[in-house]
């Protein structure tokens, strides 16, 4: 009796032991990272803010649970040889859709038509890990690139393949930019503008003075421009940056700057600013002038062709400025503060919120269309093709789904179609074949956060595999080999590829191809006790995707765990899955 309650004692005191050395680490790095996520989260929470109460804070925050990677030194990225060279001289590509909202005026404006696309026809689709919250942008060879805010930028092949993706220190907002010799500049919330070659190796990258949403603009003379968020202080600057990585000047304002960069025909930049005013800066640095709005400014400014600029304000208003920064005009369009304008070739002014306004270059409401109950769109701006169609992305009630709506010239419904089950943070472009591509945000019951690039088109009509199925145990026994079937259908008959994670650290990546409809089997074992959740999707032989379907697998403890009278224990050892490794191997789990 007295042997085995000393023997209690003293497991007890070993376990605590372990328990007490790994949890001191664990505690203080916590506290540490705690201080970091705020500051990260707050910054997040203000880009993404609009006049709906966006709750992507709240769900960004859990689905990341905390997780934040200040840099990107453990993701080695080649660096290119020609990091110090200074480049030629050059201004952004000549290509379908080179920076965000097309050109330097941000008119989103495209020269090519989409009236030979058919309603509702997806191409294919390409899933990200994130959000596309950005743009996408196209080179020359039709090479699309967009961001993440799963850290990545992607740079995905026209049939909707990818080409390489590259890892940056933070989640992005921002919208690339392709300059001529093809350098793909794009800002991330490691507070680090990236230049990163037409291969996917990096070319340079420069830290700046806080987190970057702001999509950069490049300058005719190669110059790149780009705000900043605030921090502490610090941030709330617009930057000007050489090709070969140097900082040029920079010029402070008084809030966040989550506006993107427009240049007029003399050089003038022109960005708002989160202080309540317009900026215009001369190339050199200096102030030209600002333009003072009644609040935040997030939106983007547009440029006509006799260099009158469009910018939307918090206070409800989009305002039409002269040159010499003198009010022209001011529109009221309620609960339109985050959105910008585009520019048809007519000169109508389309202005996205509540609903899709077409206003006259007077300043007159030319008409409006209600894009229904609970719907509004907010950061993204429409993109107009040459036939006049509007495209813009839409989403429902905060996080309730995503739709694309194309809209006649005349202000009537083309179609619409829904493609996200959270939300619509990206803008449109248009691609020389008048194909149109667009992102969705989308995120699973477990919490996964992901998006698709979508293409519309011409093109053989498709839709993406079902849903595949998975049959198995949902509580194994640790190191014993079990069996799942999976089974996925391709509605035109396709054969099928299975893409399996298995939460162990193993993914089976695309196994197949096998025939539509057939079930198919495959064996895991899991050596460490915990809850897995196996995650697999489908792909057809065309490239769309299936969404994903989850199972949740249990590996119970021990009995000596479970029942001899340590339930914290095991409360701690399922809590922390990867921590405790002598323990774990005393105890045999």
């Amino acid at each position: 009796m007295v042997k085995t309650l000393i023997e209690k004692i003293l497991a007890s005191t070993i376990i605590f032991l372990f328990i007490f050395s790994s949890l001191i680490p664990i505690v203080i790095g916590n506290k540490i990272n705690d201080k970091i996520d705020d500051v990260y989260f707050d910054r997040f929470y203000f880009a993404n803010y609009d006049l709906y109460e966006n709750v992507k804070y709240e769900n960004y925050r859990e689905n990341k649970n905390g997780e934040v990677i200040e840099n990107s030194e453990s993701h080695k990225i080649p660096i290119s040889k020609k990091t110090l060279q200074i480049l030629p001289l050059d201004g952004p590509m000549d290509s379908a859709w080179p920076m965000k909202c097309h050109d330097l005026h941000h008119t989103s404006q495209s020269p090519y038509s989409t009236v030979g696309s058919p309603d509702l026809e997806e191409k294919w689709r390409f899933q990200s890990d994130g959000w596309p919250e950005g743009s996408p942008v196209i080179d020359d060879d039709g090479v699309l690139y967009f961001g993440a805010t799963g850290w990545y930028i992607y740079a995905v092949y026209p049939n909707g393949t990818l080409k390489w993706h590259h890892h940056t220190g933070g989640m992005m907002l921002s919208a690339p930019a392709i300059d001529e010799d093809g350098t793909v500049y794009v800002g991330s919330f490691d507070a680090k503008l990236y230049a990163i070659n037409p291969d996917g190796s990096r070319k340079w990258r420069i830290g700046l003075s806080g987190s970057i949403t702001s999509s950069p603009a490049i300058d005719e003379d190669g110059t790149v421009y780009v705000g900043t968020m605030w921090g502490g202080g610090n941030g709330g600057v617009i930057h000007a940056v050489n090709p070969n990585g140097t900082e040029k000047w920079r010029y402070k304002t008084d809030y966040h700057i989550c506006s993107d960069p427009a240049i007029g025909d003399d050089g003038t930049i022109y960005i708002g600013s989160s202080d309540d005013y317009l900026y215009a800066m001369n190339p050199n640095g200096t102030l030209k002038w600002r333009f003072e709005t009644g609040d935040w400014v997030k939106s983007h400014p547009s440029i006509t062709d006799d260099g009158t600029i469009y910018v939307g304000s918090f206070d409800g208003y989009t305002y039409a400025i002269n040159p010499d920064g003198t009010e022209k005009w001011r529109f009221g369009n309620p609960g339109s503060g985050a959105n910008s304008a585009a520019i048809a070739s007519d000169g109508t002014i389309i202005i996205c919120g509540d609903a899709i306004y077409a206003v006259n270059p007077d300043g007159t409401s030319k008409w409006t269309f209600d894009i229904g109950e609970d719907n509004y769109i907010g950061h993204p701006s429409a993109c107009i093709s040459s036939d006049g169609t509007i495209y813009v992305g839409s989403t429902h009630d905060s996080t309730q789904g995503g739709e694309i709506i194309v809209v006649n010239q005349d202000g009537t419904l083309k179609w619409r179609k829904y493609v996200a089950n959270e939300w619509m943070g990206s803008s449109p472009c248009i691609g020389e074949d008048g194909t149109v591509y667009i992102g969705s945000s989308s995120s699973t019951f477990y919490g996964y956060s992901y998006g698709y690039l979508h293409a519309f088109g011409p093109g053989e009509p498709n839709e993406p595999p079902t849903a595949p199925t998975i049959d198995g145990p949902m509580e194994v026994i640790r190191d014993e080999n079990y069996d799942y079937k999976f089974n996925s259908t391709d509605p035109e008959g396709g054969n099928i590829r299975y893409w399996i994670d298995w939460d162990d650290g193993l993914i089976l990546e695309w196994e197949g191809p096998h025939t539509s409809g057939v079930e198919i089997t495959i064996r895991n074992k899991w050596e460490i006790t915990g809850t897995y959740t196996i995650k697999s999707r489908t792909e057809d032989d065309k490239g769309l995707y299936s969404d994903w379907t989850y199972l949740e697998v249990t590996v119970p403890m021990n009995q000596l765990v479970q029942n001899q009278g340590f339930p914290l224990l095991q409360q701690l050892l399922e809590r922390f899955p990867n921590a405790f490794p002598i323990l774990r191997q005393l105890l045999e789990l």
